[in-house]
């Protein structure tokens, strides 16, 4: 499903909540598919039960997931989980643009890597190049 960076100064459990969310994102977990169980999860990754379940209960009550007592946790509906995805992507850029700007990134610098960026991502770039 994914593996954990031992190294890195993100917690586990968040590493693991984040990785769910990115699946459900991009379509790789689809609505109502079932989650490896705590216990499984756990074992392939070789962690504590425990950090599996913090991050399975975090991201039900941000409701990317449900459970059903006795079956599991499943992905919930992706429409509903669109929202909060994209408040978390926001977040995370505002985060990036604070540390930029106070690393000296000018506004400008900032909106032209933003062009950038989408037009290497929707193929623009491409066509750009080929004119």
């Amino acid at each position: 499903m994914f593996q954990l960076d031992l190294q890195s100064r993100v917690p586990l459990y968040e590493q693991m909540k984040n990785r769910i969310v990115e699946l459900v994102a991009f379509g790789a977990l689809q609505k109502d598919e079932q989650l490896p169980s705590v216990r499984s999860l756990a074992k392939e990754l070789g962690v504590n039960p425990n950090t599996v379940q913090k991050a399975y209960q975090e991201l039900e009550r941000q409701g990317i997931l449900y459970s059903v007592p006795g079956r599991g946790s499943f992905v919930a509906d992706p429409a509903g989980n669109a929202g909060f995805v994209r408040r978390q992507a926001a977040e995370e850029l505002r985060k990036a643009l604070l540390s930029a700007k106070s690393k000296g990134l000018t506004r400008e610098g900032a909106l032209e890597l933003t062009e950038e960026i989408y037009r290497e991502n929707s193929g623009e770039k491409e066509a750009e190049n080929h004119d």
